[in-house]
């Protein structure tokens, strides 16, 4: 049976969500999965990833994609952020070309977030490198509120008001992912904004993934006053905090002994310019 590759088109995306349901993760819907890759932030993307056809013109894989157009050191870049790929066994042999599709455009950079452990050896063979994913896990813990320790707030109506330029477009970019959470933190004239999603390990929903932090320092010195928000109003009993984005240490973090790898391709950016935002880790909840 022929096997041909193609882009994934608007017109291919309720089947093609269909088919990640149904081999991958059923848990998702299809209609969360196709409504995933329709990204809400401004983007021309070429198209949604590429998935494999059978000659009868049933889906047989797929392999999406997320992009962007974010600003390093004064330079605009294409990023294509690699999401779900999945290809029915029978059909594996053709996996790769799905990839050399994706790398065939010639984006700028290229990241992987959450490659399972068989895709890892795949793109290291392809030149991606790994990311500093150093991460802490923190218990979410409902000490007192402190006199003077500053608020943290989820309200979406407070943060649109209290942010401007960056973080401002930052908000408006992911308020409609599905993935992503947000917070406000105030203290005095202070203020950082932060980006979590709910993860799931060992199939529990029980942690909170810090995603984009604004400013690391005022963060961690108000952690326990976000730890303590997470679990009273969001029911969320631990943290999970790579270094490379809280900025350092968090108190009563112990450190995970196999953290979860991420990876980039790319010569145009250094690792401290790539972050979690414009990707599946916003756009999709499992």
């Amino acid at each position: 049976m022929g096997v041909r590759v193609s882009a994934v088109t608007g017109s291919d995306l309720p089947e093609v969500a269909d088919f990640l349901h149904r081999n991958l993760n059923d848990k998702v819907s299809a209609e969360a999965w196709a409504r995933a890759v329709d990204v809400p932030w401004k983007v021309d993307a070429p198209n949604h990833g590429f998935h494999l056809r059978a000659d009868d013109g049933t889906v047989v894989g797929a392999y999406l994609a997320f992009y962007s157009d974010r600003t390093v050191g004064g330079r605009s870049l294409r990023f294509c952020n690699l999401g779900a790929w999945c290809v029915r066994p029978e059909q594996r042999f053709h996996s790769l070309r799905l990839l050399k599709a994706l790398l065939d455009q010639g984006c700028d950079v290229y990241t992987d977030l959450s490659p399972s452990g068989n895709v890892v050896p795949v793109n290291t063979r392809r030149g991606f490198r790994f990311l500093d994913t150093a991460t802490e896990l923190v218990p979410n813990l409902p000490g007192p509120p402190l006199p003077g320790a500053g608020s943290v707030t989820a309200d979406r109506a407070a943060i649109a008001r209290a942010l401007t330029g960056r973080e401002l477009q930052i908000f408006q970019d992911h308020a409609d992912t599905a993935a992503a959470r947000h917070l406000l933190l105030t203290r005095g004239d202070e203020t950082c904004y932060v980006i979590f999603r709910k993860d799931r390990r060992k199939g529990l929903p029980l942690f909170a993934s810090i995603l984009y932090v604004s400013d690391p320092a005022l963060f961690r010195r108000m952690f326990r006053q976000v730890s303590r928000h997470l679990l009273l109003r969001h029911g969320i009993p631990a943290t999970l905090a790579e270094q490379r984005i809280v900025g350092g240490s968090l108190p009563g973090g112990r450190p995970l002994a196999n953290p979860r790898r991420k990876m980039v391709l790319g010569d145009a950016v250094a690792d401290p310019d790539v972050d979690y935002l414009y990707s599946e880790l916003v756009c999709l909840s499992w």
